[in-house]
């Protein structure tokens, strides 16, 4: 039997704090459709104590203004094939189309997979 390790998908933006209720209703109605393609869990989380760098930071990264908050959120997947599988038929989903119209500003979001490595505690 073979056994399969989780694969997380996730990703930083700079929302305009103003558009977080907005930030929130799309997360809300992207789930579903993650579920069906097989996500087994998201966490969106709001940045409140992210501190500016002068070499690196969650704000340089994301080129972040005075008037937007640091998003990171992360998407747990069964395994990687799944995860894979799921992105590249959700591009061709509609309901994906719909949602194309983001309350932040997609050129400044980066996002990537990642294996885990290491885990402890209710996170493992």
């Amino acid at each position: 039997m073979e056994i399969t390790m989780p694969y997380y998908s996730g990703f930083l933006c700079a929302v305009p704090t103003k558009n977080k209720d907005a930030y929130i209703a799309s997360a809300r109605k992207a789930w579903p459709i993650f579920e069906e393609y097989g996500c087994i869990g998201t966490v969106e989380t709001w940045g409140v104590d992210v501190p500016d760098g002068k070499l690196t930071s969650f704000p340089l990264a994301t080129k972040k203004t005075e008037d937007e908050t640091v998003v990171f959120s992360w998407m747990v997947w069964p395994d990687k094939t799944t995860c894979d599988d799921a992105w590249g038929r959700m591009m061709e989903d509609p309901r994906m189309a719909e949602m194309m119209d983001m309350p932040f500003d997609g050129k400044r979001m980066m996002w990537g997979g990642f294996e885990p490595i290491f885990t402890a505690g209710s996170a493992s």
